[in-house]
């Protein structure tokens, strides 16, 4: 059976506060948008890694779990607050998604931020950067959204990652964002189903 990684790492640092509305109701649709590709897909099984982090916690609540067995976070599970230790959680993620990854397997993996890197303890950029470049030749996908006060294009190509999207940080901009990866993720599995390749940078517009 094909099965796809969904691997979805959210900031949750204060500076998020002022979209934390939003961005909870984003993540709940597009936790809903994979449990419909798992209905429409049957044959192919999603799995769900949710990672979401500030400088107190990086926490996975949802780690490898079947789609059909997730849930919408309750308001009391998306408190931004802290500091923005972006590396570590670029790594933590990958490292535990990749424990349970097999041959033939695809990974979708989301970074969603509004700061930069400011508090990593464990990965630097090198590190950080070193670990995508060899997974993307392993099928893996990478996507980078930022908020529009950030150089997204440019924490997306010190990252090595091709595919990146920048957004308004307000409730409007926020909406639209996550509307447009959650179409882009539809597009995502539509070609997973065909088999084709994915092309670097054309994620959000292909």
């Amino acid at each position: 059976m094909k099965k796809i990684h969904n691997l979805i790492i959210v900031d949750e640092s204060g500076s998020m506060c002022c979209i934390q509305r939003a961005a909870l109701a984003g993540i709940n649709e597009t936790l809903a948008t994979i449990k419909a590709m798992q209905r429409q897909f049957p044959d192919t099984l999603q799995v769900v890694s949710l990672l979401t982090f500030d400088s107190n916690h990086q926490t996975f609540v949802y780690d490898n779990a079947a789609a059909k067995t997730v849930r919408k976070l309750r308001k009391d599970e998306y408190n931004p607050d802290g500091g923005t230790p972006l590396y570590d959680a670029i790594g933590k993620g990958i490292a535990k998604v990749n424990a349970h990854v097999e041959s033939g397997d695809s990974v979708l993996v989301t970074i969603i931020t509004d700061g930069c890197e400011n508090c990593s303890l464990e990965y630097d950029l090198r590190m950080v950067k070193n670990l995508i470049e060899k997974l993307k030749k392993q099928e893996w996908t990478f996507t980078f959204i930022g908020t529009d006060n950030l150089d997204v294009e440019g924490m997306a190509k010190e990252l090595s990652i091709e595919s990146h999207l920048s957004f308004a940080q307000d409730e409007v901009g926020t909406r639209e964002m996550f509307a447009q990866e959650r179409q882009a993720r539809k597009a995502y599995n539509l070609r997973r189903q065909r088999g084709e390749r994915e092309l670097d940078g054309n994620f959000f517009n292909g």
